[in-house]
């Protein structure tokens, strides 16, 4: 973990004179302190408690009149204190929000009157007290109250807080502002500070932060209440979350031994692609962390088995530890309430009040201090993580959007993410709430290759042939390879976890359909296990496969009736007791609660939740026995009651390949005729979509219903809309030969079937890609390049792109073939060498160019070197390390330039002020330097218009004399 808030208190010392004073850190290599400390020197020492070293720090910000500056170290001033940097993650920071007196706030530093060893040495002090709010309004001063006088005054008059100047107050872990001084008259129990929201609006300050840490700080978070016990709760309250959250259970590897069979999220999470779903658009592939980072409220959908609750859990612990990544720092500190629906269905519990959120989770932590919950959210500083909206009957969904819309109206700062499997809720369902919705994407090749390779790691950990497993891994990797049908059974990570597990058991042999994945897998944990460890009758008691799974199945099918994943003991017995008198080899053995006793410990489908009550390792499991109770009891009819309800679609699926010759064309023919009986055109497509995923697998069925099979999903193709692209793409290249011809495809749905045809993607889509292209559409395909095989792509579709449409590729590889191609107007991402980008594409006359999205580039001179006597256009976005330039001024052909999510730095507007073509500049989301944009070297270009996108006006720095050719897009107006 990094520093607690009291930790980061250091002592400064003016190099001109030794004057001593405190500071703060606000990362592990920046120190807040105040201006008169250093006595207008460049530079200071900083001792930092628990180190004996001290470090010489360069002045990097300083305010005189708010008496407040900015130091930076050399190198990190806590390595070796602490093992995760406090540069992990920023401290958070606060400001007073009320005019109420604020108690309980807290000082650290280092007052001369706490010195020791006749005052040679340092030693830090605290104190606490009320801020005041209205105390030093007028003076613009924030002013704190002791709750007690720190000590007699001294000899010579002098105050016994001198030396506390720069020390940080804070409220909880929230920063608040630092000490300034200690006025006369009042008992010395009166301290003066500089409130922080001062020092962040002062000029420069944003700027030099962000110049010495690679980001802009954090806003601060409104204090309006606060309690002394706060913060010792919050610290509990975290350690709690890293226990239950910390670790995941990994499938398969629970036979290796506890240790070896939870995955330490810390170092193993694996972060899934999910894509947004923007209207008018396609949907793009990002890593979900970089997609939850600019989204504040996001509705995120997944198959089961996906990774929602995985994602939940590593937000959860991470947030509250302040360990999340640089793209996600903005959730570093918040504190996560994980309300898992699941816990609060199988409880009969209402929805939680904000009173209520800390408990919902049942971690091991002492209950929240009375209105804790209330004034984290009040001040922002809450992440509401909602696990599972589809384990909300259908009939009460209605009473979880109120639940959720109205803690949101309440707490509108709140950031939240909810979960829910892919057609729960209808599309938008939270969108007027400001929720975006993202869906995970199933796992490509590389994310595969990268589980595997994990899982294996994880597998040694018990002092297994390191060796052994790395051919295991290694053979199980290139089975991927040659075996389409296996590696798409692997594409989430529980079932990717499952072929793991039989992979290493089975030496190698595999099974080939889902339905056969499970039940090997069902037969490795029910018998297998214990017939490896050569375990005899464990707890007394032995049971074999089958008589585990018919006691288990029970207990599925009813949790499946009454919409639960959850059950305590009693519940469990219930059923037990019901289902026992039918067997009486096991019902000998011993009473029904050893029975569930012995289902429990040697079963590894069943696992504690929390005390007395307990859910399936996974849902899928307790789907897949549900749906072999119900078609062994005979209830298939009872299945296609609920055909209509989406959290049963699984159990329907799952259950076909438990169904006989006779029994799966009663399911196939059922469900088709709920999907023939409903109106709405999503239903019916899911409807027919899982018809045909029941007939897909069938070992024998009779041709004719084959055939109202393909002609149902025929009948719901071409898709509409995303939800149905989504479904139709389940059913691969089943769904290909069902598309109307390209010049048939109405023009509303040419985009969705577009999109269908990218999803399925892969050789067996490329004719389809094709036949698109030939009719016109080669442009928007290219999109999806990445979707196909690479160089068949390139030679079956790309050819069909106009000569003067932009020519898209992403990464070197796709570059390489499109050197044959005659386009001169490209767009490049992707880290691409320029010297492969010169020798691909050098000598062809560009008229527009884009370079985004590449770590490569650090200068432009790449241009000097490529075909630009007739480019128009160019624009370069997302460069992170682009901060040269200059080889713009070869441009002399340039009319429009977009520069996107760069720092431009006057010198650089100097240089585009030369260009002597350019007509228009767009600066789209600039990175600020002091959060201003200087826009003054442009003036003297008199032809140019500027355009400046997602930038305040008042934040631009001569704006008058450019006048109305400076103009605004999106929020910048």
């Amino acid at each position: 973990m990094g520093l607690p808030p009291g930790r980061r208190a250091v002592a400064v010392h003016s190099q001109h004179s030794g004057r001593q004073g405190s500071g703060v850190l606000l990362t592990d290599d920046t120190v807040l302190t105040c201006a008169h400390v250093l006595e207008a020197g460049y530079s200071a020492w900083v001792s930092v408690p628990g180190l004996r070293d001290r470090a010489l720090c360069r002045v990097i910000w300083a305010d005189p009149q708010l008496d407040a500056a900015l130091l930076q170290a050399p190198e990190s001033l806590v390595a070796g204190l602490v093992t995760t940097l406090v540069g992990a993650t920023a401290l958070r920071l606060a400001e007073v929000a009320t005019e109420r007196p604020l108690p309980d706030c807290e000082i650290v530093g280092f007052p001369r009157i706490q010195r020791y060893d006749e005052g040679r040495r340092l030693e830090c002090d605290q104190y606490t007290g009320t801020v005041l709010p209205l105390a030093g309004l007028i003076r613009r001063t924030m002013v704190l109250e002791l709750d007690r006088a720190p000590a007699t005054e001294r000899a010579d008059g002098g105050s016994p807080l001198a030396g506390l100047s720069g020390a940080p107050v804070f409220a909880g872990s929230g920063l608040l502002g630092i000490v300034k001084g200690v006025p006369r008259g009042r008992g010395h129990r009166r301290v003066e500070c500089v409130p922080l929201a001062m020092i962040m609006a002062a000029d420069g300050f944003r700027g030099a932060y962000a110049k010495a840490t690679g980001s802009l700080p954090p806003e601060p978070a409104a204090q309006t209440r606060h309690t002394s016990v706060d913060s010792s709760h919050e610290q509990e309250y975290a350690e709690a979350l890293a226990a239950a959250y910390r670790r995941t259970r990994i499938f398969g590897l629970d036979e290796l031994g506890r240790r070896a069979s939870e995955w330490d999220l810390d170092t193993a999470y694996l972060s899934l692609e999910a894509a947004s779903e923007e209207p008018g658009s396609p949907p793009v592939p990002h890593r979900i962390d970089e997609l939850l980072a600019a989204r504040p409220r996001v509705l995120l959908r997944g198959d089961a088995g996906a990774g929602k609750t995985t994602l939940v859990w590593w937000l959860a612990a991470h947030a509250a530890a302040g360990t999340l990544g640089p793209r996600l720092a903005e959730l570093n500190g918040l504190v996560p309430f994980v309300v898992p629906l699941r816990t609060l269905r199988a409880r009969g519990s209402g929805f939680p009040s904000p009173a209520e959120l800390p408990a919902v989770a049942g971690l091991m932590v002492d209950p929240a201090p009375d209105g804790w919950a209330g004034r984290v959210l009040a001040g922002g500083r809450g992440l509401l993580l909602v696990d599972g909206l589809d384990e909300v009957p259908q009939e009460d969904r209605e009473a979880a959007y109120a639940w959720l819309s109205g803690l949101l109206a309440r707490y509108p700062r709140t950031r939240c993410v909810a979960t829910v499997r892919p057609l729960a809720v209808e599309p938008a369902w939270l969108a007027a709430e400001g929720f975006e919705e993202l869906t995970l994407l199933p796992m490509r090749d590389p994310d595969i290759q990268a589980f595997v390779t994990a899982w294996h790691d994880a597998a040694g950990l018990d002092g297994e042939d390191a060796d052994v497993l790395k051919e295991l891994a290694q053979d199980l990797l290139q089975q991927f390879r040659h075996n389409p049908t296996l590696s798409d059974l692997a594409r989430t990570p529980l079932l990717c976890g499952v072929i793991c597990a039989l992979h290493r058991l089975r030496e190698g042999f595999l099974p080939e359909t889902r339905w056969a994945l499970y039940d090997s897998a069902l037969q490795m944990l029910l018998g297998a296990r214990d017939d490896r460890r050569r375990i005899d009758a464990p707890d007394g008691i032995r049971m074999s496969v089958e008589e585990s799974r018919q006691l288990l199945q029970r207990l599925a099918a009813w949790l499946v009736r009454g919409g639960q994943t959850e059950f305590t003991r009693d519940q469990a017995l219930h059923r037990l007791n019901r289902a026992l008198p039918g067997m009486p080899r096991v019902a000998g053995q011993g009473t029904p609660e050893e029975i569930l006793t012995h289902l429990l410990n040697r079963s590894g489908l069943l696992q504690e939740r929390r005390d007395d009550v307990f859910q399936f390792a996974h849902r899928t499991f307790q789907d897949f026995l549900a749906a072999k109770e119900f078609v062994e009891d005979d209830l298939v009819p009872e299945l296609l009651r609920h055909a209509r309800e989406q959290q049963w679609h699984d159990v329907l699926l799952l259950a076909a390949g438990h169904c006989s010759r006779r029994e799966l064309p009663v399911l196939v023919e059922g469900i088709l005729a709920a999907g023939s009986a409903t109106r709405r055109r999503d239903q019916k497509t899911s409807l027919y979509v899982l018809a045909a995923l029941c007939a897909q697998h069938a070992a024998w069925l009779d041709q004719h219903l084959h055939g109202r099979v393909e002609a149902a999903v025929g009948s719901v193709t071409p898709p509409m809309n995303h939800t149905q692209v989504g479904q139709l793409a389940r059913l691969g290249s089943f769904v290909l030969p069902l598309l109307p011809a390209p010049d048939r495809i109405p023009a509303e749905a040419k985009a969705r079937v577009i999109e269908l045809i990218a999803a399925i993607g892969g050789p067996q889509a490329l004719p389809y890609a094709e036949s698109l292209a030939r009719a016109g559409d080669a442009a928007p395909l290219q999109q999806h390049w990445s979707g196909f095989p690479t160089e068949g792509f390139a030679r079956r579709v790309l050819p069909y792109l106009g000569r003067h449409e932009i020519l898209a590729v992403h990464g070197g590889d796709q570059l390489r073939h499109v050197r044959h191609l005659p386009q001169t107007r490209l767009f490049v991402s992707g880290d691409v060498a320029p010297d492969e980008l010169v020798e691909v594409i050098g000598g062809r006359p560009l008229e527009y160019l884009a370079l985004a999205r590449s770590t490569l580039l650090t200068d432009l001179s790449v241009l000097r070197a490529l075909n630009t006597t007739v480019l128009r256009e160019l624009m370069v976005t997302s460069t992170p390390k682009l901060t040269d330039l200059g080889a713009l001024t070869g441009l002399e052909a340039l009319e429009r330039l977009r520069l996107g999510s760069l720092r431009v730095a006057p010198s650089a507007l100097e240089t585009v002020a030369r260009m002597p073509a350019l007509r228009l500049l767009t600066l789209d989301t600039p990175r600020l330097d002091d959060d201003r944009l200087d826009l003054t070297p442009l003036v003297g270009a008199p032809d140019l218009r500027v355009c400046v996108v997602d930038v305040s006006a008042k934040k631009i720095h001569g704006r008058s004399a450019l006048g109305d050719r400076l103009f605004f897009d999106n929020e910048g107006g």
